[in-house]
């Protein structure tokens, strides 16, 4: 009885979790290039159960010979899980939809790839590319961070330019002239070479080979979130039904146990 109050316990606290990641999905769905997150959950390990004092089969068994059998236990009832919990937590790295909204400083990455940009923990990467130039004509993204070049340089926009290009490599001209290079870069194992870290950055996953982005960069465009709304609030509604019956369950064993500490002790 104990064990059926753990389980559901298990169940709950996992469905609990996933509903902070579910959460979170819907507060960024209209946060420029966010990927949604899913927590994968898995159970331990189950059980196996047989039926108690039962070595009924045993004097049956066609190997049984003078008291030695191969058979050597009672007979196998079936598994018992033994609760869940989450495993991980995946990040979906599809491609969000474009919008188009006509700043020359809002870029998007077609394809793979992630911008570069310093950070005060160090170089760090983001698929947002909401960027503007800052009062000392630097390039920053939308918390101040420099977005840097394809050799990790501070990105410097003229004061006197009036028409600012973005190619699909990355190369900056500002009314005809060169200025460089945007960073575009990706890491060989794929997406799960790099881990969330916040604020829309991610951050390498130990120490993968960086090499250049696949993609091409689009400007005056920007990436949506992928987060599906409509799906993300039909996730929740059945892990909301999936808590409240693992709730209902610890309700149930705790009313069984009552009833055997209170009834069930005092007859006998």
């Amino acid at each position: 009885m104990w064990r059926g109050l753990y389980t559901a316990a298990t169940g709950m606290i996992t469905e609990s979790y996933r509903t902070d990641v579910i959460a979170n999905n819907l507060a960024n769905a209209n946060t420029t290039s966010y990927k949604r997150d899913d927590a994968v959950s898995k159970d331990f390990e189950p059980m196996l159960m047989r039926r108690i004092d039962d070595y009924s089969m045993r004097q049956r068994d066609i190997t049984t010979f003078k008291g030695f059998s191969l058979y050597s236990g009672a007979p196998v009832v079936g598994e018992l899980g033994m609760g869940s919990q989450v495993d991980e937590v995946a990040t979906d790295f599809s491609q969000g939809s474009f919008e188009t909204t006509g700043n020359q400083f809002d870029l998007a990455i077609s394809g793979e790839g992630y911008f570069m940009v310093d950070t005060p923990q160090g170089q760090r990467y983001t698929r947002a590319g909401n960027f503007y130039r800052s009062a000392t004509g630097r390039l920053v993204n939308v918390n101040g961070y420099n977005v840097l070049d394809n050799r990790g340089r501070p990105i410097d926009i003229p004061d006197e330019a009036t028409t600012i290009i973005v190619g699909p490599t990355g190369n900056i001209t500002t009314d005809g002239n060169f200025v460089a290079r945007l960073g575009l870069f990706q890491f060989e194992g794929g997406n799960r070479a790099v881990l969330k870290q916040g604020d829309n950055l991610y951050r390498p996953n130990g120490n993968p080979r960086r090499i250049n982005g696949t993609g091409e960069i689009q400007q005056g465009v920007l990436e949506r979130s992928n987060t599906n709304i409509v799906s993300e609030m039909v996730n929740l509604i059945a892990n909301y039904r999936a808590y409240e019956a693992n709730s209902r369950a610890v309700v149930t064993q705790d009313t069984m146990l009552e009833k055997s500490v209170n009834e069930v002790g005092r007859n006998t």
